[in-house]
């Protein structure tokens, strides 16, 4: 029995693999599959990787893309969820601020410096043409961390997943001013070299089973109602994102998306250089 570890955020986009892994379908493959819930984002997920604690993780593309960059010794092997994530922008319920325009000089709670929610505030900012040199930044670890950084005024606005947030937008604690939705597919599945290089066909069974399982995920039956009680979500939520939201149907990931995202990381500042993209990338499927 091969032992992996997968991580990922405890988000309504990662209950394909609860599916998987409740119907134990990794042990028909000889493969002991463990999740891990991480709370923190990608940029605690980056440092998972790096550290050998996981072995796959589900990661927004932007950040694994950029840690890749810095030296993360992983690959991408493909999509996950290829449509945009939506990224509400937040503010406490009673701040004064009213519109994007009144955030430009304001403290920005994020998870992690290389999480998604520092490199998408620089994407936004980047879309108003504000300084980027000028951005201030919290770290406030997740997403708890950012309830009370923006209820006790350590930070004036925090950007997380749209429909993730929308309790506590209905429930008061926080505003919605408006959404950021990224500039590329939002998940990518990240894997360790290590993992490749010895068990790779341990990788390419875990992605046959999880894109079997998603590629009929909104067909089944009740989906909508599961999720929504599942993630205490209103029912028309989870509809409206089941509605948008679009899995990899296999299909692995190619150079030059990774081109792509590089040139417009470059463009908003989040990178320094481009570089070949052959080497953040591993097709499973040659």
């Amino acid at each position: 029995m091969i032992n992996l570890k997968v991580g990922g955020v405890p988000e309504h986009f990662n209950y394909p693999w609860y599916i998987t892994l409740k119907n134990k379908e990794y042990t028909k493959h000889n493969i002991n599959l463990r999740w891990q819930d991480f709370h923190g984002g990608t940029g605690q997920m980056c440092k998972a990787l790096r550290e050998g604690t996981v072995d796959i993780a589900i990661v927004l593309t932007e950040g694994i893309i950029k840690d890749i960059a810095a030296g993360n010794p992983s690959k991408i092997v493909q999509t996950y969820v290829k449509s945009p994530l939506i990224w509400g922008i937040h503010v406490a319920a009673k701040s004064s601020f009213k519109s994007i325009s009144d955030l430009e000089n304001a403290t920005i709670a994020i998870s992690r410096y290389g999480s998604g929610s520092h490199l998408m505030a620089i994407v936004n900012a980047y879309n108003q043409g504000w300084d980027i040199s000028n951005l201030k930044f919290n770290v406030v670890k997740d997403l708890q961390g950012g309830i009370d950084a923006l209820i006790n005024g350590s930070a004036d606005y925090f950007m997380w997943e749209h429909f993730t947030t929308k309790p506590y937008v209905d429930n008061g604690i926080f505003r919605r001013i408006d959404d950021c939705p990224t500039p590329w597919p939002c998940f990518v599945i990240a894997v360790r070299n290590e993992i490749l290089n010895q068990n790779p066909e341990a990788v390419k069974n875990v992605l046959n089973v999880i894109n079997e399982t998603t590629k009929y995920f909104k067909k089944i039956k009740g989906i909508d109602v599961i999720l929504a009680k599942r993630y205490e979500q209103q029912l028309e939520d989870i509809k409206e994102w089941l509605s948008i939201t679009e899995w990899n149907d296999g299909k692995p990931i190619t150079t030059n998306l990774i081109t792509r995202i590089q040139n417009k990381m470059i463009t908003f500042n989040v990178i320094d250089e481009k570089k070949n993209s052959k080497g953040f990338i591993k097709n499973m499927y040659i």
